[in-house]
């Protein structure tokens, strides 16, 4: 994704591409006032949708992103958190805080992510670390929340037991207090006074500890199961008792066949550990994994990325659904485009955007709840959104790429803008072999490149905002993006090659066609620009071609004869869960229900080998071993990898339209 790999991907300035580095030597002398930035206007969210976070930030759940052992009750903001003491009899004692999914480095705690339900009623995981192994589970009963941490069967790195420690404090400055009273913590605070009760017996658990804990705790050394609860004390069975039952209601609650099963509880729970609340706006949403948020202040959200989780969430909380692709919108800058990224301190991609998903998303949500003021909420940024695209990132009639650096706040920290590497991203496709050797305009800000699959993205785009317009009774624009998407169409068609039966990439500066391909040169499925004939060639001869997509793991994110598959290096070669859905969608577009089934087959088998053996939702996924943990450079729990096992859901549930 664009930006967050620019620092791995140095190389990427290749021989072949023009690249304008602007002067940021100077840049970098500028005096900044402040780690945030300037503060632009949002409109305010209608009343439907201020209903709906208010309903998302209440009650108990894995809120905080800096910790997936981290309970927090909204809104007062009061935290209880889980960490772990390595005890030894000589030096080597350490202290696990904020434990997250995913870290790779030496030593670094194991999290193996269990069962996490929409509004956190359940969740579980299991963590190794030190040697020791153990299972941290949560529930509901009523307003209250019940913790179990209990040790598993482990080969530790020391003779002592390990001390469990439950802290308990107030985060992002609500107001609160927390006192150890004989065996309670008393808490005062927005909502008013709680008890907080362990199970926690002897005198040794009152032991004095010296580590970093920010307030009052229970602490006792693991050797058996230490139960937590809020509200009144209960016992350790009373407590295993409330797990058992909430754990059983979720495992209840997904009564689809036992493949579509296992890929909806893998969504329910990528997306359950990657929701957050985040502070700054006061919001509930989800980004992408927990490691990226936090390596960006907080959170981070990716254009694309966060209108897929939207996407996802529809199979089980409308609520978040709304959220994900509403938040995103309101990051839209004052040009009149959603940005790349937006992250904490209000720092945005000003120069570029991404991929335009937002519509078909958009309406794919209203089609499956019917929330008019949804519609109305999401068409005015997204019109603007669309105009944009036409008046700034048109040439010679085709959709191009592109990075303006002067776009205020320019951010001093992002090499990119202005560059070759900065339109490259704005396609989301980071080190894409597509765009090697292209030509970056230091004048126009555009990448002199006819992009297939940005174009057909587009018309999709247009397409789908001209049903909203008429849904809302605007003819005047239902008119306009129609014609709007029937001039990009005909742009796509001068692109199709009848000698290779496909549309290909055009470089405007040479005036040469391209001859890679991607699954974007597919996306014309998903705009309608093929016809039904041109469909079954590009199938037939390009799709199923072993030669070049298809096979036991599919599909690449270059064709497999491509000289820069081999490399497997994140777009250049690996498989993807945006890209396989979005193709997915186009094939739906046409009667290949064979071909249909087959792909969403193989998409799910790769999804689920990985899910089932270690519970990871991959980044991207090595096209020539279906492995995600091969590289470092796939995160091990994001959440759009669970698009593969998606289009299978899609697949079984809802026929082609």
């Amino acid at each position: 994704m664009p930006l967050r790999h620019g620092f791995r991907f140095v190389f990427l300035f290749l021989a072949g591409a023009l690249v304008c580095l602007p002067d940021f030597h100077a840049q970098a002398t500028q005096q900044v006032s402040s780690h945030l930035a300037p503060a632009t206007p949002v409109p305010a969210p209608s009343p439907q949708y201020r209903a709906v976070q208010q309903r998302l930030a209440r009650g108990w759940n894995t809120w905080d992103v800096h910790s997936v052992t981290t309970q927090v009750l909204l809104p007062s903001g009061l935290a209880i958190h889980v960490d772990l003491l390595h005890n030894t009899t000589e030096g080597g004692d350490a202290f696990l805080r904020n434990p997250l999914i995913g870290r790779l480095e030496p030593g670094a705690e194991k999290v193996t992510p269990g069962p996490h339900a929409w509004d956190g009623s359940f969740t579980s995981l299991r963590i190794d670390w030190k040697g020791h192994s153990f299972a941290v589970e949560s529930a509901h009963d009523g307003p209250d929340l019940v913790l179990l941490v209990s040790p598993l069967p482990s080969h530790p790195a020391g003779a002592l037991p390990p001390t469990v420690v439950f802290s308990v404090n107030f985060l992002w400055n609500r107001p609160g207090t927390a006192v150890v009273q004989g065996k309670v913590i008393q808490t005062r605070g927005g909502a008013g006074t709680m008890s907080i009760y362990c199970t926690c017996a002897t005198e040794r658990d009152a032991q004095q500890l010296t580590v970093p804990i920010p307030g009052p705790y229970f602490a006792a050394d693991l050797v058996s199961p230490v139960g937590l609860s809020t509200g009144r004390p209960r016992a350790l069975g009373e407590i295993q008792r409330i797990l058992l039952r909430q754990q059983k209601a979720l495992h209840n609650s997904l009564a689809d066949p036992p493949q579509s099963s296992q890929i909806l509880d893998a969504i329910r729970t990528a997306l359950g550990w990657d929701t957050i609340y985040e502070p700054e706006k006061q919001r509930v949403f989800s980004p992408v994994s927990r490691l990226w948020s936090v390596s960006w202040g907080g959170y981070v959200l990716f254009d694309w990325d966060t209108f897929f989780a939207a996407t996802m969430a529809s199979t089980g909380d409308r609520d978040l659904a709304y959220a994900d692709a509403l938040e995103t919108l309101r990051e839209e800058t004052p040009e009149g485009f959603v940005p790349n990224y937006a992250r904490a301190g209000g720092w945005k991609s000003s120069d570029r955007s991404e991929p335009p998903v937002g519509a078909i998303t958009v309406l794919g949500l209203y089609r499956r709840y019917h929330d008019r003021w949804f519609l109305g909420d999401a068409f005015q940024p997204l019109l603007s959104w669309n105009r944009w695209w036409d008046q700034h990132r048109s040439l010679q009639g085709y959709i191009v790429l592109g990075s303006d650096p002067a776009n205020p706040p320019v951010n001093l920290d992002d090499s990119s803008r202005g560059t070759w590497q900065g339109a490259v991203f704005e396609s989301g496709l980071d080190n894409s072999p597509m765009y090697d050797g292209t030509t970056y305009n230091p004048q126009t800000h555009l990448l002199e490149f006819a992009d297939v699959g940005m174009t057909s993205l587009y018309v999709a785009d247009c397409d789908a905002l001209a049903q909203m317009a008429t849904l809302l009774e605007k003819p005047v624009e239902a008119r306009e993006l129609r014609d709007r998407a029937a001039r990009y169409r005909a742009a796509l068609a001068s692109l199709w090659s009848p000698q290779l039966g496909i549309f290909l990439n055009k470089d405007l500066h040479t005036g040469h066609l391209s001859t890679r391909l991607s699954p974007t040169n597919f996306y014309p499925l998903l705009a309608r620009a093929a016809t039904p004939a041109q469909a079954r060639i590009m199938i037939q001869k390009h799709l199923r071609n072993p030669a070049e997509f298809w096979g036991r793991w599919v599909i690449p994110s270059i064709a497999r004869n491509d000289p820069a598959f081999h490399d497997q290096n994140y777009w250049r070669g690996r498989i993807w869960g945006p890209m396989n859905y979005l193709v997915y969608l186009g094939l739906r577009n046409y009667d290949e229900p064979a071909v249909r089934r087959d792909f969403a087959q193989k998409s799910a088998a790769l999804f689920l080998q990985g899910w089932q053996s270690k519970g990871h939702v991959h980044e991207n996924y090595n096209a020539i071993t279906g492995s995600g943990d091969d590289v470092a450079s796939s995160d091990r729990f994001y959440h759009w990898g669970a698009l593969l096992g998606y289009v299978e859901v899609l697949e079984q549930s809802s026929p082609a339209q």
